[in-house]
């Protein structure tokens, strides 16, 4: 089932950041927002044309929300648990369900439970192209989310250029040089995030934010283990709303039927540095395959 122009697998990730600074728009004031995100993916091969995929990804962001107020940390922690399948030379498919919980972990319960997933389905058209088509959803504090996913992965001839691409969330292009690598890559997607806090109404977090980075990587034990260091933007709107306030849809970067009041100034983006460490497995090429393997 991995004859396939991706002939690996990150099974691994983790990665810090922080933006320089983040201004509260109409004040004087701003907010440094400091991320960990670390990702671990188990896939279990079941036939020649099956995997389980199972894993877990946690998450956390610290900022201020307020001008001059304390800072908070939203945290994500959500359970990996789907099918890859391929059908032909052609044809294969991913499913994967995303249930997490999201919220500043002061008091956990059912609320800050959602379910999301996703579900792409595969054309390899040539040995070194792949396209993809799918969707994302999620249920969140402020209502649903979706949105269409469109993408390929090419791989060059020579295995240097390589593009990896599902948009509107995560794009990836690189250029290996050896020993090292360069590279931009993008990510944004909607989440959001409860927040209870003593004698204080219950509220929540909505972010919207698109991350735009160049990174520098180096390649270890035959391209096993990634460092990366990256340098970018991010827009990092995180919106503060009232617990039951909520939209209709939204639909990749359109709310509709939102007709909410925030109760937070609205946060400038920023730019920002990042570190990530990312174990990859290479999985067996067509020349080094064995019938146990195909």
């Amino acid at each position: 089932m991995f004859t396939s122009a991706q002939d690996y697998v990150d099974l691994f990730r983790i990665g810090h950041g922080e933006t320089f600074n983040n201004n509260f728009e109409g004040t004087n004031s701003g907010t440094s927002i400091r991320s960990f995100e670390v990702g671990l993916t188990l896939p279990v091969v079941l036939n020649n044309n099956n995997a389980l995929i199972t894993g877990a990804d946690f998450s956390v962001n610290n900022l201020q929300l307020f001008p001059e107020a304390e800072r908070t940390s939203l945290y994500s922690t959500n359970i990996k648990l789907g099918l890859a399948s391929t059908y032909s030379s052609t044809w294969s498919s991913t499913i994967i369900l995303l249930p997490k919980i999201a919220s500043d972990y002061n008091d956990i319960s059912g609320d800050d439970f959602y379910l999301g997933g996703f579900a792409l389905l595969k054309l390899q058209k040539k040995e070194n192209l792949i396209y993809r088509f799918g969707v994302y959803g999620s249920q969140e504090a402020f209502g649903f989310f979706t949105t269409p996913i469109i993408g390929w992965y090419y791989l060059s001839p020579n295995k240097k250029f390589e593009m990896d691409m599902s948009l509107p969330i995560s794009a990836d292009l690189s250029y290996a040089l050896g020993k090292t690598t360069i590279g931009m890559d993008y990510f944004g997607i909607g989440r959001s995030f409860n927040l209870k806090k003593e004698n204080q109404p219950d509220t929540y977090v909505d972010l919207s934010s698109l991350e735009f980075a160049a990174y520098w990587q180096f390649n270890f034990l035959d391209k096993s283990v990634l460092l990366r260091t990256k340098l970018g933007y991010s827009s990092n709107n995180y919106e503060v709303y009232a617990d039951g306030e909520t939209i209709d849809l939204g639909l990749s970067a359109f709310s509709f039927g939102d007709d909410r009041t925030q109760l937070n100034p609205e946060l400038n983006g920023g730019f920002f540095a990042k570190i990530e460490a990312i174990y990859r497995f290479n999985l067996p090429t067509k020349e080094n395959k064995t019938p146990e393997n195909q």
